[in-house]
């Protein structure tokens, strides 16, 4: 590997630790498991820059410090952290937002280094820089996703014009692989909540699965075709903003149905398949996100149904009585015994409880390819006090 000169030296997100020790005359780091380092101190920050006499591959020294997801990044040299600052229009020590659970301070600077590693063109900045002023509103609890056992991770959605400059996928595969602005802007958020909030895997995020969203997680809203206003001008911006909106969120569940022509019929196998999220007896439930393909759009919209009338649709679809939700009953789970003690007899009443708190928690947007009668839905991490959906415009 050819020698790094003073003026391309890398980058990393913290500064103020020692390197990772090395051994006398042995090129290899100390640490050789295929774990990431699990014992780093609190707030404890590896070495600024990559030495410039050293052998090692550049990937390498940033994996054994920690400060990947476990995947190559790209070095952050100093020319490519300045592009991207500039790009943003801001100033480098411009303070964004305090990072939980450690509190770290994100800069301008410090995420256009995550941003970099993660593999951003410059453009991108301005949309990651909203998605972590997002993730550290009090409203979303980064500090509770970052810990709990669950599996969420942080959705980006992305609405405006915005979408056609960068490129950012809407259409068909939105969740998977194929578009770098998609990929690169969620990993670019999980690499600042790793490396500057300190949601280290197996240390702080002790998530009892995860999900593959934790290495990305940024999809598009398909404006163009929606039939109805897009998320970002539901909650108040003009169709012309930028917006991102971030949602603590499990994978996506396909739905499928091929043969409903009316949208009381889809909606009925929506609402079925919405039954089962987190746990059939599962209530009052919050914000999750159901993502409409075109196809099943156009039907329900056809009926001259808007998304009021399927969020009220599902809201009401979606309750069962409390004797079916007493727990030991068609499984352990159910009501918890401050709610239960309500009722007098909760073994034979009636009562309706729903499953989500209000049909607004119930968030709408189209998306995904034009051909295929396929929609998803993606529970969020939202029980009482958990996690809302919460939207910044981009700068």
């Amino acid at each position: 590997m050819p020698r790094k000169t003073a003026s391309r030296r890398a980058l990393t997100p913290r500064s103020g630790a020692k390197s990772s020790p090395r051994r006398s005359g042995v090129s290899d780091p100390r640490r050789t498991s295929n774990r990431p380092p699990t014992n780093l101190p609190e707030h404890a920050a590896p070495a600024t820059t990559i030495p410039a006499d050293s052998t090692l591959d550049p990937f390498e020294q940033f994996y054994a410090r920690g400060l990947t997801d476990g995947l190559p990044v790209v070095p952050p040299t100093r020319e490519r952290v300045q592009a991207a600052i500039e790009a943003s229009g801001r100033s480098a020590d411009e303070l964004i937002a305090l990072v939980p659970p450690n509190f770290g301070r994100a800069t301008v600077e410090k995420i256009a280094i995550n941003a970099v590693m993660a593999g951003c063109r410059p453009e991108y900045l301005p949309v990651v820089i909203a998605a972590v002023e997002a993730v550290c509103d009090d409203k979303f609890d980064l500090h509770g996703v970052s810990a709990t056992t669950n599996a969420p991770a942080p959705l980006v959605i992305v609405n405006g014009p915005i979408r056609h400059a960068l490129d950012i996928n809407c259409g068909a595969g939105l969740f998977g692989p194929g578009w770098r602005a998609n990929a690169t802007i969620g990993r670019a958020l999980r690499l600042v909540c790793v490396n500057i909030g300190g949601a280290i895997p197996g240390v702080v995020s002790m998530s009892t699965f995860a999900h593959p969203g934790r290495y990305t997680y940024c999809i598009g809203e398909r404006e163009e075709v929606s039939p109805w206003e897009s998320l970002a001008v539901e909650h108040g911006f003009a169709p012309t903003d930028d917006t991102v909106a971030l949602l603590a969120a499990d994978a996506p569940l396909t739905i499928f149905d091929q043969r409903s022509r009316t949208a009381p019929d889809l909606c009925a196998t929506i609402a079925a398949s919405m039954a089962v999220l987190e746990h059939h007896k599962m209530t009052h439930w919050g914000d999750t996100l159901l993502v409409l393909s075109p196809e099943h759009a156009t039907i329900i919209a056809g009926d001259g149904w808007r998304k009021a009338d399927v969020r009220r649709f599902l809201f009401e679809r979606l309750q069962r009585p409390v004797c079916e939700l007493v727990p030991g009953r068609n499984g352990g789970d159910g009501l918890p015994e401050h709610v239960l003690r309500k009722f007098a007899d909760p073994d034979h009443d009636q009562t309706l409880i729903p499953k989500f708190r209000a049909p607004e928690h119930i968030k709408i947007i189209v998306a995904g390819g034009s051909a295929g009668r396929f929609s998803a839905v993606v529970a969020g991490w939202s029980f009482s006090k958990g996690s809302n959906l919460v939207m910044r415009r981009i700068r």
